[in-house]
């Protein structure tokens, strides 16, 4: 059977949340910085059960009983000690040692490494106060760090000479070999060992169970190679599994005041200062995915606070690309920008902690920030342009693996994209009106200079004829209209690829049908491969079932051939396109056109044309022309006349103008 070590030991407490793992097993609500619940000891009416994630333990009042999740588990599932550390292991994501005696030298042996890092910090420390230490001390007033601040985080000097260290802890017992193995000094291949920190100010880096495994050294010689140092690799300490501060951080932080992420020591020790305790800095390198695992185990979103510059946006980035494939329900990050040039330690010391206090107040979260990047990271002017940042928006979201998340990810991308290229059709038909009964804003006036010309007006736009035409044959209702053109997609999603765009712009009036073409295209854009039996079974778990449900027993819409499942794309393309183009006529988007067209003699005579060009390429948004005209819709020879005459009328304004 496996021996725990304590070091062991520790790692697994620090790496779960009790709530999280007391919270399968007793129902708990938050109340305060703790958690509370029905005791599972006794029984009870009124909660008498805390839990304290910062302090990494649980109490019952009713039954006196205290302890740790490894307690929780032998208290209350009958586990022995050695079952509850395993089936806590597997969920921490630690490899639960071997029954090996290989393995309890190797605990002995970075025992002994953490002792001599833990010596090497006293002899730092002690020389920071010290003559020898004092360009150290300086530099330090100088970056405003006081007292408090210096023993807080055991802040030390390291001396000029070469083997000061050494030469203190081989007189402490402490041999070369365990020295160059924490990374305190070094030996190369044909000389004697020396110190691998000189003059600099030093920063012990604590591990989870708050013992001393490394340092970071900050240079005083501005001639010297590396500004900051850091120890290398060992047994104890590796980089991409620690946060400077985290064991302190993590005992301040909570989910109304989650852990901050700062570029450098300088920062963290300045927020500390200022109050704000919960700051943590990774190492000198980009957030890896074990730092994101340990935040995301103390805070469900931490913040990321990066200088204002473009290396801490580039940072930013970084973060996000690495946080995508990772993101859970409730875990995520959100994101600090500072003022251009400003880190958190510029800011507190030139403006105060109130000007850092509101700047996390802005903070943003991660969709925001992976959107503007991407929306800015290439024009989007012409139609190709933008169907590549839809396709690169989809492909982002099939990073991340939780099924929820990317679903929800799909339906935001959506949203934003039809938001921000969609036709503002209800704004523009407004305004249509407003122009075509003179309310339009103060330039009605017949007869000024540059304005309309003597009250003249159309006398009956195309749109109207149009309109009538539709009537004429007999238009479904808007219901009907709509359902056709959200059915076609859920029995043929492949449609949806071929017109994206299309689908993406398309305003529909009945809000139960708007919604239902949301999930749909959320749905299809999220997974491209869904076919129409996993369609219709995912739209049946979502707020949209009843509307689904209506609109696919609704027999009248059952009738047109190309809404039959097992129709040919080519069909399905050819009669969507027609009802579309049915659609925007009877929306009243030819009328949008029609009052642009006459609107444009007052911005220039060739505006017209830009206007009618803009409407028949929304009327063959379908791109598959029709030539027969079922019953219901609008003969496209009729649309072609339509247009013709709108522009033959335009024209003959404009020659009289001249």
């Amino acid at each position: 059977m496996a021996r725990f070590t304590p070091d062991f030991i520790d790692e697994l407490k620090a790496r779960l949340k009790p709530s999280e793992v007391i919270g399968r097993y007793v129902k708990l609500r938050k109340q305060g910085n703790e958690w509370a619940g029905l005791s599972p000891f006794t029984k009870e009416k009124t909660p008498s059960f805390f839990i304290n994630d910062q302090k990494r333990f649980y109490h019952c009042f009713s039954s006196g009983k205290h302890g740790d999740i490894i307690t929780f588990l032998t208290e209350t599932q009958g586990l022995s000690f050695h079952e509850a550390v395993v089936r806590l292991a597997e969920e921490a994501g630690m490899q639960v040692p071997a029954d090996d005696p290989r393995e309890e030298a190797e605990a002995r042996k970075r025992k002994g490494l953490a002792e001599a890092c833990e010596a090497a910090a006293g002899f730092f420390s002690a020389m920071l106060r010290r003559a020898d230490g004092r360009e150290g001390a300086d530099y330090l007033r100088g970056r405003g760090v006081t007292d408090a601040q210096v023993n807080a985080f055991r802040l030390g000097y390291a001396p000029e000479s070469r083997t000061a260290l050494k030469d203190y802890l081989v007189n402490k017992g402490y041999t070369e070999e365990t020295l160059v193995e924490a990374g305190l000094l070094i030996k190369p291949d044909d000389g004697a060992a020396y110190d691998r920190f000189r003059h600099r100010v030093m920063f012990p880096i604590l591990g989870v169970t708050e013992q001393v495994i490394a340092f970071g050294g900050r240079a005083l010689d501005k001639e010297a190679r590396a500004k900051y140092l850091n120890s290398p690799e060992t047994p104890l300490f590796h980089k991409g599994n620690v946060l400077y501060n985290f064991a302190g951080a993590r005992k301040a932080a909570s989910d109304d005041n989650p852990l901050i992420v700062c570029e450098g020591y300088m920062d963290v020790i300045a927020l500390w200062g200022a109050g704000f305790t919960r700051a943590v800095a990774p190492l000198g390198t980009a957030l890896t995915e074990n730092q994101l695992a340990l935040l995301w185990r103390s805070a469900d979103e931490p913040v990321m606070c990066l200088d204002g510059d473009k290396a801490g946006v580039a940072a930013a980035y970084r973060a996000v690309d690495r946080a995508m494939p990772m993101l859970k329900p409730g875990k995520s990050l959100s994101f600090v920008f500072l003022p251009d040039g400003q880190d958190p330690d510029d800011l507190i010391r030139n403006a105060g902690a109130g000007a850092f206090r509101k700047a996390l107040a802005a903070a943003e979260p991660l969709v925001n920030v992976l959107w503007r990047r991407e929306t800015e990271a290439r024009p989007l002017d012409t139609p190709e342009r933008r169907a590549a940042l839809r396709t690169h928006l989809r492909e982002m979201v099939k990073l991340i693996a939780d099924k929820d998340v990317r679903n929800a990810y799909g339906d935001e991308f959506a949203r934003r994209l039809n938001e921000t290229f969609a036709p503002r059709r209800d704004s523009a038909r407004e305004s249509s009106s407003q122009r075509r009964q003179g309310t339009g804003g103060g330039r009605q006036g017949a007869g000024q200079k540059g304005g309309r010309w003597g009250g003249e007006r159309f006398a009956l736009t195309p749109e109207a004829r149009a309109t009538a035409a539709l009537k004429r044959h007999g238009a479904p209702s808007s219901f009907a209209r709509e359902a056709t053109l959200v059915l076609a997609a859920i029995y043929h999603p492949g449609l949806v690829e071929r017109h994206e765009s299309a689908f993406l712009g398309l305003a529909l009036e009945n809000r139960d049908l708007a919604d239902l073409l949301g999930e749909v295209l959320s749905a299809i854009l999220t997974d491209p491969a869904l076919d129409t039996a996993g369609l219709q079974r995912h739209l049946h778990t979502t707020k949209a079932a009843d509307t689904l449900e209506r609109v696919l027993s609704d027999d009248t819409l059952k009738r047109q051939r190309f809404l039959l499942p097992l129709a040919e794309i080519d069909e399905v393309e050819w009669g969507w396109s027609d009802a579309l183009r049915h659609h925007l006529f009877a929306t009243n988007a030819q009328a949008e056109v029609a009052a642009s067209a006459s609107q444009t003699f007052i911005s220039g005579e060739d505006g017209w044309k830009a206007a009618v060009t803009a409407r028949e390429e929304l009327i063959n948004a379908g791109e598959t022309p029709s030539s027969v005209a079922d019953d219901g819709d609008v003969p496209p020879a009729k649309v072609t006349s339509a247009l013709e005459e709108m522009r033959r009328s335009v024209e003959e304004k404009r020659k009289r103008r001249r």
